[in-house]
C-alpha cells in the first residue's frame, strides 16, 4: 500500500498516509468531562499502548484509487504481515496470464524469507515512523470541544504557535487544521479529518513543497469489541519535488468485507487461502 514519488517527499506526503492505518485507541469519561488536549493525550497513549485484545488478524476487500487508477485486492494480515491478492483492475477481473503472474507472485512471497524479511523491515519502519507522529500531535495543535452526537465527540485542531518541528512531518502538521470525533465512552477515534492551511516548504523549497488546500480523511469502525479499524481514506495532495517533478497524490481507499482469521495463521496459510479462493472463483 504504497505511492511511487520522489523519496525527498515522502516525509511530508507521508505523514497524511500514515495518520490513516496509525490510528487507534481506550475508556470512558469521568462525570467531570476533561480538558480536550488531556483527552487527546488519553487517545494518543492508548493508541501507543494498545490493550492486548485488539491484536486481531483480519481478512478484507481492499477497493483502491491511486491517481485515477482503480484496483481491488484480497487482503489477509498474519503474525508475520500482510499477503493480498489483485483481484481487479478498473472493475474488471484479470485476464488469465497477469492472474497466473499473481499466483506465482503470491507463491514466492510465501516461500521466500529474505521477500518475508524485507516486507517485515518496511512494516516496523512505517510503525516506528507511525509513533513518532502520534507523540507530537498532542504538543503540534491547540484543541477544542466542538459538540457530541450520540456516543461521539467532536474536538477541532489547529496549530500550536508555541510548537518546534522536530522534522518534516512536523513542518506539515504545523501547517494543518481539522477534527476528530471520538467515541466518548471509549475514547476510540471514529474520524479524523485534516487540510493544509498553507504551504509547505521543504528545504526552503529547493527540497520541494504542498501546496495549501491539501486534504486527508480517514473513517474507522469498531468491528469487534474494542477492536477500531480504518474502513475508508481519501488523501488529496499536491506539490513538486526537487523544483522540477511535480507531485499530484490523489489517493481514496475503501476496506470492506472483514472476516476474523486465525491469530496464528502464516503467511504460507494465507497464501494458501489466497489460491484456493481463486480456484473456487475460476471454476464457477
Amino acid at each position: 500500500m504504497t505511492i511511487s514519488y520522489l523519496r525527498t517527499m515522502s516525509s511530508g506526503v507521508g505523514v497524511l498516509l500514515l495518520l490513516a492505518p496509525c490510528i487507534a485507541l481506550a475508556e470512558s469519561p469521568s462525570e467531570t468531562r476533561i480538558s480536550p488536549s488531556d483527552l487527546v493525550k488519553a487517545v494518543i497513549y492508548n493508541e501507543l499502548h494498545p490493550p492486548i485484545n485488539s491484536d486481531v488478524r483480519w481478512k478484507y476487500r481492499l477497493d483502491k484509487e491511486v491517481t485515477g487508477k482503480q484496483e481491488t485486492r484480497e487482503v489477509i494480515e498474519t503474525k508475520s504481515g500482510s499477503l493480498d491478492r489483485l483481484l481487479l483492475v478498473a472493475g474488471k477481473p484479470l485476464p488469465g496470464a497477469q492472474a497466473s503472474d499473481e499466483s506465482e507472485r503470491i507463491l514466492r512471497f510465501s516461500h521466500s524469507p529474505e521477500d518475508q524479511r524485507k516486507a517485515e523491515q518496511a512494516r516496523r519502519k512505517d510503525a516506528e515512523q507511525c509513533n513518532v507522529l502520534l507523540r507530537m500531535i498532542p504538543d503540534a495543535f491547540v484543541f477544542e470541544y466542538a459538540g457530541e452526537s450520540g456516543t461521539l465527540t467532536r474536538v477541532t485542531f489547529k496549530p500550536n504557535p508555541r510548537f518546534r518541528p522536530p522534522s518534516r512531518e512536523g513542518k506539515v502538521l504545523q501547517q494543518m487544521v481539522g477534527e476528530m470525533w471520538v467515541d466518548a465512552r471509549q475514547k476510540r477515534l471514529a474520524s479524523i479529518n485534516g487540510q493544509l492551511i498553507n504551504e509547505v516548504k521543504f528545504g526552503g523549497g529547493l527540497l520541494g513543497h504542498l501546496e495549501k488546500g491539501g486534504q486527508f480523511t480517514v473513517q474507522r469502525a469498531e468491528l469487534a469489541p474494542g477492536v477500531w479499524e480504518v474502513t475508508d481514506m481519501t488523501v488529496n495532495m499536491r506539490g513538486r519535488a526537487l523544483l522540477f517533478k511535480s507531485i499530484c497524490v490523489q489517493q481514496k481507499e475503501r476496506h470492506s468485507n472483514f472476516e476474523r482469521v486465525a491469530d496464528d495463521l502464516s503467511l504460507a496459510d494465507a497464501a494458501n487461502l489466497l489460491l484456493r479462493q481463486t480456484l473456487v472463483a475460476a471454476k464457477q
